[in-house]
């Protein structure tokens, strides 16, 4: 312990020694007397390809982790909710077994494996997004072109025709139908009906081998089968490609005239439409031997499908929910599959979701729409390496920093409020070209009743050791009656809030000892950069002076 102890020592002092910040601090004004907007727990949403996963030891324990980050529901969305098979999961892979056809040709439904997974969220109290996917095997109509029912990771999961269309729309319709209805019995009509029902998952590209004409139909289906079951239910989609590119667009764009337009396949009525979905995703590279981010390739998306909602009046208030919002599209790629997914581990990934939840409010506010969710694609991976470099939450129940930022983000409340920082770089610079010069140092905050909390990062696209920031930090708007308040300074970077750090400072241990394991389960969750401290409000105002690196995040709450 002695010898971790000093390693860790001096792996902070060298650190330190590269990122010592220059003489000009930055200056950010905080004013929590001038309200922006309301805060939304954006962060909230989680999701992953293998729902099976959700019944196994670390599923269990990550799901009630992700409930208590979180004063707001936590809502999760697995895919292959409807897939046959044995449920036993795989990697892009996972399976319910809920239909099939008897020797007579007469539909069999077996909750058996949904209960487990159903029963698992409700055990966790979070609530699930209902994604209606994918194909049962007697169910799915042939293709041509596409033989193999189940085809799995390394290979193209998304080849076979557990994506193709349904032999029968009405069948497909009952099986919806079924499906809510036995949801309802089991769980309640109340509960149910805060859950999200989505149909299919990203029907533009390879997850649909059926034309987008055929993908209406298939939603009109499966609206009304969940309609029939639960009237009151809250329905939506398309969960398609982030529409930065021309096709994406087009998809989602002509899929909310066919909402708008066209009368239901399934009875001829309005089709119902409550939320929106779709996936933007960045585009990290690895460049003269290091990791660079794609922030801006995320945000774009954003902006283009955040226009074409706002661009119908009928839907521009519509929730808005991002059901995949990541850095990249792979979560099952580890870091040794793709050398750029290494941001993964460190403290690089909640540095760039800190600057993503800021835009994502900004272009929320600037399209006059009504975000509700940036759901992160992650969740965990059993039986695989120690820090892998899956895009995870956890590795063996080990919380991986990015967790931290979403605990920060739960520590969050009220209403947002103004922000300027003089390192901040501008969101029209990350859209046109990310954070590719100088590094963002910026700054999101909230008020609530007797609190406020700033978000600070020091951000940049380029994963390489730089000199990090001196930022003065000045919060105004305190109420007048109040005198002193508590500031609590929580912090992810090399040092803090950073399983990873301490892992490789232990000689990165595929099999670690019950005492290292402990002290790695300790090293993942959320770390003070110190203790609390009571500060003297003066005029309204109090100043907080931090030692920011690159790559850094700080969260700072106060309370009065």
């Amino acid at each position: 312990m002695r010898k971790l102890a000093m390693t860790l020592f001096c792996a902070a002092a060298i650190q330190a020694a590269a990122q010592a910040p220059p003489a000009n601090p930055v200056s950010v004004q905080v004013d929590l007397a001038k309200p922006s907007g309301t805060y939304k727990p954006i962060y909230s949403w989680f999701g992953y390809d293998e729902s099976n996963y959700t019944t196994m030891k670390y599923g269990q324990q990550l799901l009630t982790e992700l409930h208590d980050l979180s004063p707001a529901p936590v809502y999760i969305r697995a895919h292959h909710l409807l897939t046959s098979g044995n449920g036993v999961a795989e990697l892009k892979w996972s399976s319910s077994n809920v239909f099939s056809v008897d020797a007579n040709g007469k539909p069999v439904y077996d909750f058996t494996i949904t209960d487990k997974t159903f029963d698992e969220f409700q055990k966790a109290g979070v609530r699930p997004v209902v994604e209606l996917g994918f194909m049962p095997k007697d169910l799915a109509a042939n293709v041509p072109g596409v033989s193999e029912y189940q085809v799995r990771y390394p290979k193209n999961t998304i080849s076979g025709a557990s994506n193709n269309p349904p032999r029968d729309y009405a069948l497909w319709g009952e099986l919806v139908r079924r499906y809510t209805e036995h949801l309802v019995q089991r769980y309640g009509k109340e509960k149910v009906s805060t859950w999200y029902f989505e149909v299919w998952n990203e029907p533009d590209i390879g997850y649909w081998h059926g034309t987008p004409e055929e993908y209406y139909k298939l939603y009109d289906y499966a609206v009304d089968g969940v309609r029939k079951a639960l009237p009151n239910a809250i329905v939506g989609g398309p969960a398609s490609t982030g529409p930065a590119s021309e096709k994406a667009a087009a998809f989602l764009n002509n899929f909310l005239k066919h909402c708008l337009n066209d009368k239901s396949a399934a009875n001829g009525q309005a089709v119902p439409l409550d939320f929106i979905s779709f996936h933007p995703k960045g585009q990290p590279t690895v460049i003269d031997g290091h990791v660079q981010m794609g922030l801006s390739h995320e945000l774009k998306a954003v902006a283009k499908g955040f226009s074409i909602v706002a661009s119908y009046p009928k839907y521009a208030h519509l929730p808005i929910i991002l059901s995949e919002a990541d850095p990249e599209g792979c979560a099952a790629c580890s870091m040794k599959v793709n050398p750029a997914n290494a941001y993964r581990n460190g403290p690089l990934y909640p540095a760039y979701t800190a600057t993503a939840i800021k835009a994502l409010f900004d272009l929320q506010d600037q399209y006059k729409v009504n975000l509700i969710a940036m759901l992160s694609w992650s969740f965990e991976f059993e039986g695989k390496d120690y820090f892998e470099g899956f895009r995870t939450l956890s590795t063996n129940g080990i919380d991986k920093p990015i967790l931290n930022v979403f605990r920060m983000a739960g520590l969050m409340s009220g209403e947002r409020v103004s922000t300027s920082s003089t390192g901040q770089v501008s969101l029209n610079d990350i859209l046109s070209s990310g954070v590719r010069s100088s590094d963002d140092v910026d700054a999101f905050a909230t008020k609530g009743d007797h609190e406020a909390a700033v978000m600070l990062w020091n951000y940049h696209d380029d994963d390489v050791p730089a000199a990090g920031s001196e930022v003065k930090v000045t919060i105004a708007g305190i109420p007048p009656n109040v005198k002193r308040v508590l500031l609590e300074h929580y912090r992810i970077d090399d040092t803090h809030s950073n399983s990873y750090h301490v892992w490789k400072a232990m000689g990165s241990p595929q099999t670690p000892t019950d005492a290292q394991y402990a002290q790695l389960k300790e090293s993942g969750q959320l770390e003070l950069l110190r203790s609390p401290t009571w500060l003297d409000v003066s005029a309204g105002k109090v100043t907080v002076v931090t030692a920011l690196p690159r790559q850094a995040t700080s969260l700072m709450h106060l309370k009065w």
